[in-house]
């Protein structure tokens, strides 16, 4: 799975309800806009409000928190690995034949 991809889990649907209502120059932001910033349908941010909906996709979840004002980790959580497992192991793990 690349980076980009990991899903991020929302920290909290009310969180999101209350960053809604005020963005960063003090106006709300209708679950369209927020919908058409993160590039997604506006049935999927209505379910993150709703909590229906916990886990959003990594280029998603930075288009929402820019969208409303804040670093991402305020609003979202990393699930699972942040970064890739290396494709094979370091020199030093290597087996040695007997």
């Amino acid at each position: 799975m690349r980076p980009q991809q990991n899903p991020m889990v929302l920290v909290s649907p009310e969180l999101l309800v209350l960053l809604m209502k005020r963005d960063g120059d003090g106006q709300p932001v209708s679950v369209r806009d927020l919908a058409d910033a993160a590039g997604c349908h506006p049935s999927k941010i209505d379910a993150l409000r709703n909590g229906r909906r916990k886990t959003s996709l990594y280029d998603e979840a930075v288009a929402i928190a820019r969208r409303l004002g804040v670093d991402l980790l305020v609003l979202w959580q990393h699930a699972g690995r942040t970064v890739q497992a290396p494709a094979e192991p370091p020199f030093h793990m290597t087996a040695v034949p007997a």
